[in-house]
């Protein structure tokens, strides 16, 4: 097997701790990003010679930047490169704040971007490459109490898509990766939670955020397993443009495709109502 330049973001836990530690088992090499000290060195603990960690806040665009050329520089041209610092945010629509908002998208949609970006030019020089990023299932459905964190996935699974059509004539592949419930602490530690405030969500709301709480530690997902999924679409000649991962991620982004789909149909006559008889399509 050709052994190849990993970069993930966010390997202190988690899904990227497992993606890492995949990659790192079959003998790749991972540069593997984290926010301290301390987590640094853990990380180049799991292997001692192929494990690089560097210090980065993936929020400050110049930074990733400049790491990413010196990784290149010092390391070895990036095959792969995984974005997957992220985290979610609980709260109603109503009841997230503003800033709390925009701190989500700042972390999970352009630090992504600052990410894939400068990872990009030199394998569009070299014309191979695969970019990933780990939206959610949540970016291809929704779920009460959980508005910014999907709709950061939603707008990251966009940017994905479209940059896949335009990448593609270079050899370079992008893939959007959608867990579903995994057996890591994303609801536990990793969560901020909005401050309930409107009383008019209790009802619906409570009995969700309570049955997350008790699903932590027990979910459905193998953190290990999702880690040789990645390792294995990234070996293969025709990766996947979604990968979705988890039986409960099938199930749920399946219904709610369907969901989608009898919108449209049920609304198509309405739809075609507002055409320009003489328009040109696209």
């Amino acid at each position: 097997m050709e052994t190849r330049n990993w970069l993930i973001t966010g390997v202190s836990t988690g899904l990227g701790r497992a993606f890492a530690r995949a990659a790192l088992t079959a003998g790749h090499t991972v540069v593997g990003t984290v926010r301290s000290e301390k987590d640094l060195r853990a990380f180049e603990e799991l292997e001692s010679e192929r494990a690089h960690g560097r210090v980065l806040d993936v929020t400050d665009g110049d930074a990733v930047t400049a790491v990413v050329a010196e990784v290149e520089r010092s390391v070895g041209p990036l095959d792969v490169v995984v974005a997957n610092a992220g985290y979610g945010l609980e709260g109603t629509f109503e009841e997230t704040p503003l800033a709390e908002v925009r701190r989500q998208f700042e972390v999970n949609v352009f630090g992504a971007v600052a990410t894939l970006r400068a990872a990009l030019p030199p394998m569009r020089r070299r014309r191979r490459g695969h970019l990933m990023a780990v939206t959610s299932m949540g970016g291809l459905m929704a779920v009460p109490g959980m508005s910014a964190y999907c709709g950061s996935k939603f707008a990251l699974e966009g940017i994905l898509e479209a940059l896949g059509k335009e990448v593609a004539q270079f050899g370079i592949h992008v893939t959007a990766i959608e867990p579903g419930s995994f057996r890591t602490d994303w609801a536990g530690r990793s969560m901020t939670r909005a401050e309930q405030s409107v009383d008019d969500y209790d009802e619906l709301f409570t009995p969700i955020r309570e049955a997350r709480r008790k699903a932590g530690g027990n979910q459905l997902g193998n953190p290990a397993k999702a880690g040789e999924a990645v390792v294995h679409i990234a070996s293969v000649d025709r990766p996947p443009a979604h990968l979705v991962l988890g039986s409960d991620a099938l199930r749920l982004v399946a219904a709610a495709r369907t969901a989608v789909d009898e919108d449209i149909r049920a609304w198509e006559t309405l739809s075609r109502t507002t055409d320009f008889a003489e328009g040109a399509q696209l």
